[in-house]
């Protein structure tokens, strides 16, 4: 028998390097001995980052299409918002507490070392080139199946909240318009778990530059389609400054992400960092006025 097993992931159980080479148990991973040993560790601040991206991902979307179907008359929409809010809330709790150790809110789980640990399924060995030793598991664990249980916790409560409360509450929608927010989710939830389940491990990755990408874009798309070309424009009503507030968590966010503070010193005046771009469109916008552009290419200027 040999002394190693082969493969990534494969290990001994048991704990013993006489014991049969296999897939390790849930929670488990293999060391460099290759024996499957219990993971013990609390997850990395950046680890937490990443839940918190994939946690806000239906929460975002809830918003988007609340505020997309509620119509600007609409008196639902902010109450719609907190329930949302609440589902996802109480959604994220519920998972921590169903997560090891259960009944706490802290979380046992493996470091992520490479990116192939999201991807175990692919690196199964064949020591023989005939038989193929399966070894797929969950070395990232919890982070590959807390997700997935977290957005079932949340499409569950929204069945059972949203219904009732948009029913009582959204008198001044059509019959037909009232649960398209809801008819929403059931489709993006689905596109969210197979995004996690095969995009995960790229996600994790990849996440701090998707979030400073697309909140930089949305805050662009925003201010023009609002028309904002100036600091008066933008505080003319609150829910401007709400949207800016908001972009600029995200952008926070972001940086946070990219540089997880390791070096305090270094990494919180990157923060400073954060009203810059909507600074930056308030200074400019005036010069790519398209009505401007026009007026001033007819001169011959």
């Amino acid at each position: 028998m040999s002394s190693t097993c082969p493969g990534l992931y494969c290990g001994r159980i048991n704990g013993t390097v006489e014991a049969e080479c296999g897939v390790c148990p849930r929670g488990e991973r293999t060391n460099l001995q290759k024996v499957c040993e219990r993971c013990m560790e609390s997850p990395e601040l950046y680890d937490w980052l990443y839940l918190g991206f994939m946690a806000m991902l239906p929460l975002v979307l809830h918003w988007f299409f609340i505020e997309w179907y509620s119509g600007k008359k609409s008196s639902s929409a902010l109450l719609q918002h907190i329930t949302a809010m609440l589902e996802c809330s109480v959604s994220a709790v519920i998972t921590l507490l169903v997560s090891e150790p259960e009944g706490t809110l802290a979380v046992r789980s493996c470091r992520v070392q490479m990116l192939s640990d999201w991807y175990t399924m692919l690196y199964n060995p064949s020591p023989d080139y005939v038989t193929t030793l399966h070894c797929t598991q969950e070395a990232v664990y919890p982070l590959y199946t807390i997700v997935l249980i977290y957005y079932a916790f949340c499409l569950v409560l929204m069945m059972l909240l949203r219904p009732l409360l948009v029913k009582k509450i959204a008198c001044g929608l059509g019959k037909s318009d009232r649960f398209k927010s809801i008819y929403a989710a059931l489709y993006f939830f689905p596109i969210l778990t197979v995004l996690q389940a095969v995009g995960g491990g790229l996600l994790y990755y990849a996440f701090p530059y998707i979030i400073l990408v697309l909140s930089l874009v949305t805050l662009a798309v925003y201010m023009s389609a609002s028309e904002i070309q100036s600091f008066k424009n933008l505080i003319a009503k609150k829910k401007r400054l709400v949207v800016l507030f908001s972009h600029w968590l995200l952008h926070a966010y972001g940086i946070i992400s990219i540089s997880r503070l390791d070096k305090l010193e270094q990494d919180l005046p990157l923060l400073a960092l954060v009203p810059g771009p909507a600074l930056f469109y308030l200074a400019t916008a005036k010069f790519t006025e398209p009505s401007r552009i026009l007026s001033e290419g007819g001169n011959g200027h």
